[in-house]
Formats: C-alpha cells, sequence, structure tokens
C-alpha cells in the first residue's frame, strides 16, 4: 500500500512515461514502424534528453514495440475486423496511445 506521496509520484511517474510512449509511438508510426533496433535509433537520445533514465528509455521503446506487435497480431487474424471495416481502418490509421493515468486509481494506505 502507498502513502498520498507515494501515491502522487507514481502517477506522476506513469504519465511522464506515457508521454514519452505516446511520443515514441508517434514516431514508430511516421517512420513505418521500424524495428526495436530502428525505432531507438530514432528515439533513445531524445527519450534521454526528456530527463528519463537510460533504463526507462529503453522500457518505454520496448513497451510500444509490444504494443505494436499485438496491434499487427490482431490486425492479422481480423480480431479488429475485415480488411475495410471502420475499426480495423481506425486502428491502421494513427499511432497507438497510451493513457496518462491508470484504469482504477491507486489505493492510499491508512
Amino acid at each position: 500500500m502507498t502513502d498520498a506521496v507515494q501515491a502522487s509520484v507514481l502517477e506522476r511517474t506513469l504519465r511522464t512515461v506515457n508521454d514519452a510512449a505516446n511520443w515514441v509511438s508517434q514516431a514508430a508510426f511516421e517512420h513505418g514502424e521500424p524495428r526495436e533496433y530502428e525505432l531507438r535509433k530514432h528515439t533513445y537520445a531524445a527519450l534521454k534528453a526528456r530527463g528519463l533514465g537510460a533504463q526507462a528509455a529503453q522500457h518505454v521503446i520496448k513497451k510500444v514495440r509490444d504494443s505494436s506487435t499485438t496491434l499487427r497480431a490482431n490486425i492479422r487474424v481480423s480480431n479488429l475486423g475485415k480488411g475495410g471495416s471502420r475499426r480495423r481502418r481506425k486502428a491502421e490509421s494513427k499511432p497507438i496511445t497510451f493513457r496518462p493515468r491508470p484504469r482504477s486509481r491507486m489505493t492510499t494506505g491508512v
């Protein structure tokens, strides 16, 4: 259980990481979803300049790559509809986005 201060810090951290992931996702989309190594070349230095540590920057890139892989797999097996469906077109026409906040609020300890 986290106290109020820890919960606030964790929420800010998650927001920062997800903002960075959204930026990396946009870069991946603009460069045609390159392989992870290619994506690192395009984004790693900028993530470090944004204040993320080396390990956090690597994890953000991996998070985006894993999400892109999952999306492509879902498209391939038609989980998002057939070729011209509205849902599939929508998924293919924009970068993946990450929520700034978790789905459920973090609970604070007593």
